[in-house]
């Protein structure tokens, strides 16, 4: 009765975490809200939808796009923390008169 138990409490584990995982890719899917703005703006185009609705509906599915980037990247920093997200640096031997050794030409 035990190993029954643990059997089927691990399986309704398991089918719950793929049920979880399902709806947090689709909680992170951006492809499917900009389906959705294209679309809006078909139905602007074929005059199926006024200017103010449109407007409307681009107004949300830009919110809901900007939740999903924020999700993405993490919290904001505080106001006036700053983070570094990326450095680009060159060398001497990146230039194309350098030597093989990075020395310029004499």
């Amino acid at each position: 009765m035990i190993i029954l138990d643990t059997l089927l409490v691990g399986g309704l584990k398991f089918v719950l975490g793929k049920i979880a995982a399902a709806v947090e890719a689709q909680l992170n899917d951006d492809g499917v809200l900009h389906e959705e703005l294209l679309a809006a703006q078909m139905r602007l185009e074929l005059g199926e939808i006024t200017e103010a609705e449109f407007s409307a509906l681009e107004v949300d599915i830009l919110a809901r796009l900007r939740e999903i980037r924020e999700r993405q990247r993490g919290p904001a920093p505080a106001p006036g923390e700053m983070r570094v997200t990326g450095i680009e640096a060159t060398t001497f031997a990146d230039e194309p008169d350098d030597d093989e050794e990075g020395r310029p030409p004499r």
